[in-house]
């Protein structure tokens, strides 16, 4: 059984568990510790190595999510974290806190890496988005399961408002909207995203998909949708089978 470290950091969290790459199967007790404030880059990376003392039999490379684009391992946005990341080398930071190879990848993104590996995408061909509703909207797009990474398209603007401000569980719960309400703007943002880009099918995540009986049979779109399989899970699995690939 090969199994890899995830690490999820999150902004009040930051989580990691053992991984069986082949099930994703979390392999132990995930562990939690909260978000230092102020979140800079040495603060986060202290977090990240309790994290990983805390599995002492769990050895090799560790994946990591974060809340950005992430490109070649460094950050390049800070739409929902401090702006001191800009820039950072992510990958040499926590693989030096870690003293351990460490991968970083965009948090969505490894929501999408697990749904299509060992969730509710696996074995789905064809074009794939999944939606990780939560602070903001994360996204990932998959093509016949392989990632076009740092897609952002929580950021898209429909009707001169960018999506995210609107139609993420947050907005939902800060103007108290109905889940009627709620759902039409949801709908709205599926078929804007039809028109671009065609997809065979939305996964749908982040916190609000335990609840997706609620909504989830007012969705309307030309795809299938279904709820994500791996919910708080995603980003952990997803991290442990991006160190692994």
């Amino acid at each position: 059984m090969a199994v890899r470290l995830g690490i999820d950091i999150g902004g009040s969290g930051i989580k990691g568990a053992p991984v069986d790459l082949e099930s994703g199967a979390l392999t132990a007790e995930r562990v939690r510790i909260m978000t230092p404030r102020p979140s800079h880059p040495e603060a986060v990376a202290g977090v990240v190595r309790r994290v990983v003392d805390a599995f002492p039999d769990v050895t090799g490379a560790i994946g990591c999510t974060f809340p950005a684009i992430v490109l070649d391992g460094r950050i390049n946005s800070a739409a929902n974290v401090d702006r001191s990341w800009i820039g950072t080398d992510a990958d040499r930071l926590f693989s030096q806190a870690c003293q351990r190879p460490v991968s970083v990848v965009n948090d969505a993104d490894a929501a999408g890496v697990a749904e299509a590996r060992v969730g509710a995408a696996a074995g789905r061909t064809g074009v794939v988005i999944v939606l990780t509703l939560g602070t903001g909207i994360g996204s990932a797009l998959l093509h016949d399961g392989h990632l076009m990474p740092n897609t952002e398209l929580g950021h898209l603007e429909l009707q001169g408002r960018v999506v995210e401000k609107g139609a993420s569980n947050r907005a939902r719960k800060t103007e108290k909207l109905s889940f009627d309400v709620w759902t039409g703007r949801l709908n709205a943002y599926l078929a804007h995203l039809e028109r671009i880009f065609s997809p065979d099918l939305f996964v749908i995540g982040g916190g609000i998909s335990k609840r997706f009986g609620k909504f989830g049979p007012m969705l309307r779109a030309r795809a299938e949708i279904v709820p994500a399989a791996l919910r708080n899970d995603a980003g952990i699995v997803g991290a442990a089978i991006w160190a692994g690939r």
